[in-house]
Parts: C-alpha cells; structure tokens; sequence
C-alpha cells in the first residue's frame, strides 16, 4: 500500500491574499500576465509553480471569479516547496 504524503502549504495572509486578488480581476491581464503574477505572489512566499500549472489555474480562477478561500485553495494546489 503506498502512502501519499501532501504538502502542506501555509495559510497566506488575508491581506496578501486580497491583493493578489484584487491584481487578477483587474481587466486586460491576459493569462500569461496572470501567471507571472501567480508565480512572483508564490515565489515571494518561497514556493515554485510551473508556468503552465499558473496559467491553467488563472483561466480557472478568472472564470469562476474566485473568493479568497478559493484562491487559497487553488495556490495550495500550485505551490511547490523550493
């Protein structure tokens, strides 16, 4: 039986949260922006993500118009420990 093991992956704060929010909705980020900015918000933060899962994550996030428990959860997916 294999065991899999998640990552935990810290809470961000609220207020880190909400702006990295608030710089997705803004309109006229095309998904590659989004990403660049996905991937600086984790790489501040001591995580990695590659680019292609950021871009995927920004359309899903955008298309939903995520809250900030959603956006935790999708950078809880993303984020990979460096």
């Amino acid at each position: 039986m294999t065991h899999t093991k998640k990552i935990q992956v810290e809470q961000f704060p609220e207020a880190d949260l909400a702006g990295l929010r608030e710089e997705l909705m803004k309109a006229g980020l095309d998904s590659w922006q989004a990403a660049e900015l996905i991937q600086g918000f984790l790489a501040a933060h001591g995580y990695g993500v590659s680019t292609q899962e950021a871009r995927i994550a920004a359309s899903h996030m955008e298309s939903i118009g995520c809250s900030l428990k959603c956006l935790q959860a999708e950078l809880e997916k993303l984020a990979h420990v460096m």
